[in-house]
């Protein structure tokens, strides 16, 4: 180990005359590294100096210190790594297909903090006592989120979450298992006609997956605006412009919320928002945009169909006193169109769950729904035979709601 020490030292001498930027130059430090390890080698067997153990080896491992995340890196370099996070510097977890495991990683409580220093380097976002939260996203479109003392007992609380796009459009989903060719067919109409899609579930149920594979369904001559927190999206679509929020200087001053982002976004002629989440105040801004005619989805945590639209109705009423249930519940029946809920099983597969259509109409304060797909008690998604098949928008555009669903 001491030979590993010494050669990365005269690495970051290199590193520093040479003026290389490591994570931006990859191949320029892989080559460096290459050749310092050769001409260590070189000098090893002349001298004193202590021999390498694995040449190959410590050539790897000193690109993931220099240039990537150190002990972390083989856990992004990992394709059926879905999600990792540390809750102490020896107790790192991670997840494959759903399910979490200890992996043998340790570290050190200064390494832990070097290695979130490196990762929020590109990102301009900052992490201290007056800000012990930070969101941000990583060079690979990976999101992170830390929370250190005294927010968190002892410890920093690190997350990194992947974004490993198995599926891109709707046919994907349904090879995987998640969707029916029925109800694909079904929600790739109601894209292409223009409604409004809500998509619900809980924490890595597959909302954001989903919204990738919708917006697939886009025409190629739409222009497409997104907002998010931290940009996680990946649409497979030509015309877009991606928006994210930003934190406030050391000052205060600069902060751009989701709010601004919806309302500004309304002023680059979009023919569709997609909206990464709503969590707060600015569902109410969305769910005025989507009354202006124009068409957009976004994601809700949500235990189901049902729960989603209950907390649309309540969400906007954080924007103020002065707005009330009885502005906000029409509302809501008139932008939403269908909901789409997906979940994580105990195997941890994510399938959807339920697809709910919404109607107009509302008595007592209940937004009229029906589901029409739904799983069944062998877990099949199927259509439901009591059903509404009242779509004005798919009729507008010439499509039979039978076509899709299948004779019932």
């Amino acid at each position: 180990m001491e030979a590993v020490r010494i050669l990365e030292s005269e690495l970051r001498e290199l590193i520093r005359r040479r003026d290389i930027d490591p994570q931006r130059e990859p191949e320029s430090m892989r080559r460096l590294i290459s050749d310092a390890t050769t001409d260590y080698e070189s000098r090893a067997m002349k001298g004193s100096l202590p021999a390498l153990k694995d040449p190959s080896e410590t050539q790897r491992w000193l690109f993931d210190l220099l240039a990537g995340f150190g002990p972390l890196q083989p856990l992004l370099d990992d394709p059926s790594v879905e999600e990792f996070w540390l809750n102490a510097p020896d107790a790192v977890y991670c997840a494959r297909s759903g399910r979490s495991e200890l992996t043998g990683i340790v570290l050190t409580e200064q390494q832990v903090r070097d290695t979130v220093e490196m990762m929020l380097k590109s990102s301009g976002r900052r992490l201290d006592l007056s800000t012990p939260f930070v969101d941000a996203s990583l060079p690979d479109g990976s999101r992170l989120h830390v929370a250190i003392p005294d927010i968190t007992r002892r410890h920093w609380a690190v997350n990194v979450r992947k974004f490993i796009a198995r599926a891109n459009r709707l046919d994907d989903l349904v090879r995987g298992g998640s969707l029916t060719v029925q109800a694909a067919k079904f929600l790739d109409a109601a894209v292409s006609s223009g409604m409004n899609i809500l998509v619900s579930g809980a924490t890595q149920a597959g909302k954001t997956t989903m919204l990738n594979c919708l917006a697939a369904s886009i025409g190629p001559r739409e222009r497409v605006i997104t907002v998010e927190e931290i940009f996680e999206l990946q649409l497979p679509v030509r015309d877009v412009v991606g928006m994210q929020c930003r934190q406030p200087n050391l000052e205060g001053h600069g902060e751009i919320p989701l709010r601004r982002l919806v309302k500004e976004a309304l002023r680059m002629r979009p023919d569709r928002l997609i909206i990464g989440e709503v969590r707060e105040a600015e569902s109410l801004d969305m769910l005025v945009a989507l009354n202006s005619g124009l068409a957009g989805m976004c994601t809700i945590h949500a235990n189901s169909a049902s729960d989603a639209l209950t907390k649309l109705c309540t969400l906007p009423l954080l924007a103020g006193e002065n707005i009330s249930r009885n502005f906000v519940v029409p509302t809501v029946a008139t932008c939403i169109d269908v909901v789409v809920h997906c979940a994580r099983d105990r195997q941890g597969r994510r399938q959807v769950e339920e697809i709910l259509t919404v109607g107009s109409r509302v008595e007592d304060g209940v937004i009229e729904t029906s589901t029409l797909f739904r799983r069944d008690s062998e877990g099949q998604l199927v259509v439901n035979q009591a059903a509404s098949l009242e779509m004005p928008q798919l009729e507008r555009h010439g499509i039979d709601i039978l076509d899709l669903v299948g004779d019932r």
